[in-house]
């Protein structure tokens, strides 16, 4: 994703082309597939489904035409494509984001009901000492009664 957001794209020929690309260029086949056809021969890719067979009774300028216009075509499809990569890209940063803060968010709760469970054992040994004392006390309140009578 990192490479997608670096790339600059630049109109070459009424062309957009995209730079850096790893192994393609496509300024590279435009300029190839001109060179070809200025030696005097059309490309021998005819049989294909880029030129349908039509292509075969229309004149080279006319073919030239129309894969600059499939070219731009699918220029705007790579650049749709790419624009929805970034986007999910970017989509992708903030769910990380959001993780790494719920995941924080989560550690701290951790950490809080851990020491409330501490300090409440804490409370209970307190309560149960505490009444164990009171029990001695109303134990010697009692006995200091029987004394008195």
């Amino acid at each position: 994703s990192s490479k997608i957001r670096n790339l600059e794209v630049r109109s070459a020929d009424d062309v957009a082309v995209l730079d850096d690309c790893i192994d393609f260029s496509l300024a590279k086949t435009i300029s190839k597939t001109e060179e070809k056809l200025e030696r005097g021969g059309l490309p021998d890719c005819l049989d294909d489904d880029i030129i349908p067979r039509v292509g075969n009774e229309i004149g080279a300028e006319a073919q030239i035409r129309l894969l600059k216009a499939k070219l731009r075509v699918t220029q705007e499809e790579l650049d749709s494509v790419v624009c929805e990569c970034r986007k999910k890209a970017d989509e992708n940063q903030n769910l990380k984001s959001r993780l790494k803060d719920t995941e924080e968010e989560s550690t701290r709760l951790q950490r809080t009901i851990s020491l409330q469970h501490s300090q409440t054992e804490k409370y209970k040994t307190l309560s149960q000492e505490a009444n164990k004392k009171s029990e001695g006390l109303q134990q010697e309140v009692i006995a200091l009664e029987k004394v008195l009578q």
